[in-house]
């Protein structure tokens, strides 16, 4: 019996280390393969963390689209609105009361309107003029100087020596640079007398 006892104790030992072994060599892993191991869950917990990143991101990227639309959807309304009330306004008219009088005013014209209005047009485009220039704009300040000094000199178009000579004593008279030369500081004063004429 003694034999027997020690026979089922030696199987029972050899199955317990059998199945030690066992467990032993299907759950011990080689280098290489822990580090993979190792790796794989790092990369699949990296995959969780991005695959939550990027349901965030889509969250804002819908809300941002929401928010986008809405502001289309309101500069529409508010172009709408603008629309109809230019559109109401263009239509819309406004009485306007009249009175009539018996009597009736005429614009005031000078004599010398047209050179008024042709000094304003070189004051107005700001127009030079000194010796040696030419042209009509020449022309008119040499009408304007004969009104003037009531002379009655050749207009010739030329602002030649004669004609800086007058515009100086001119300029002198009224108290502006007495430089020879024409500008619209000049022309504006030749209108005001010229109006008072």
């Amino acid at each position: 019996m003694e034999n027997f006892k020690f026979a089922v104790a030696s199987i029972i030992i050899i199955v317990i280390l059998g199945l030690g072994g066992y467990w032993a060599f299907t759950t011990i892993e080689s280098g290489s393969s822990h580090v993979d191991s190792q790796k794989l869950k790092e990369s699949e917990a990296k995959n969780k963390d991005l695959t939550k990143k990027v349901a965030d991101l889509e969250k804002q990227i819908s809300l941002l689209q929401a928010d986008k639309e809405q502001v289309l959807a309101d500069q529409a309304q508010a172009k709408a609105i603008l629309d109809a009330e230019v559109s109401k306004a263009q239509t819309t008219t406004i009485p306007i009361k009249t009175t009539t009088t018996s009597t009736t005013t005429k614009p005031v014209v000078s004599k010398n309107q047209t050179l008024i209005n042709e000094l304003q047009k070189l004051a107005d485009n700001k127009v030079y003029l000194k010796l040696k220039s030419q042209g009509t704009a020449v022309g008119s300040v040499q009408k304007f100087l004969n009104l003037y000094n009531k002379t009655s000199n050749k207009v010739d178009n030329d602002y030649g020596a004669s004609t800086v000579t007058a515009v100086k004593n001119y300029q002198k008279a009224v108290g502006i640079t007495a430089d020879g030369e024409t500008g619209p500081s000049t022309y504006l004063k030749m209108i005001v007398w010229l109006k008072n004429y």
